[in-house]
């Protein structure tokens, strides 16, 4: 399938995966840290784990404190997916924190304030919807691609200018 969302989720689709960047996010980075916090079952996170790694998501790296023993970190790319988990996060304090309270407030180190909502902006900043959108091919576009923008632009914007 001609999809960078498909492609995206068959690497981190799977409900573990983005589990275990958040926690790396917050610090963890040995097995038995992930383990007692995510509550995942050994063999589990075992093969999570060593599928992050091939996929370059993740990498190992020796502990100095434990000899023969190796802690997890994230690469530029799991790095990367940390704006997919504020999103996640912010939609799900929006639409189904318990009495609309979130747990968790995310504030900038050097100011002290609030992070903004995650969204699509405009070259000038404005907030755009998907219908504020038009889909264009890009470098990678098949035939089929180019027939999917089409349809899309038409549905969703009721013209078929390309």
């Amino acid at each position: 399938m001609n999809c960078s969302i498909a492609r995206a989720l068959d690497e981190v689709g799977e409900w573990w995966t983005l589990l275990i960047v958040r926690e790396c996010t917050q610090g963890s980075t040995r097995f038995d840290e992930f383990q007692g916090a995510l509550g995942i079952a050994r063999n589990v996170l075992a093969a999570r784990l060593e599928r992050m790694i091939e996929l370059g998501i993740l990498e190992r790296f020796p502990l100095a404190a434990r000899a023969n023993t190796f802690g997890y970190r994230l690469t530029t790319k799991g790095a990367d997916l940390y704006p997919v988990l504020v999103a996640l996060m912010q939609w799900g304090d929006k639409w189904l924190a318990v009495d609309g309270r979130a747990p968790i407030a995310l504030v900038e180190e050097a100011s002290g304030e609030p992070v903004e909502t995650m969204g699509v902006t405009g070259a000038h900043g404005r907030a755009l919807r998907f219908q504020d959108v038009r889909f264009a091919p890009g470098p990678g576009a098949t035939g089929a691609t180019h027939a999917v923008i089409e349809t899309r632009n038409v549905r969703v914007l009721g013209d078929a200018d390309d």
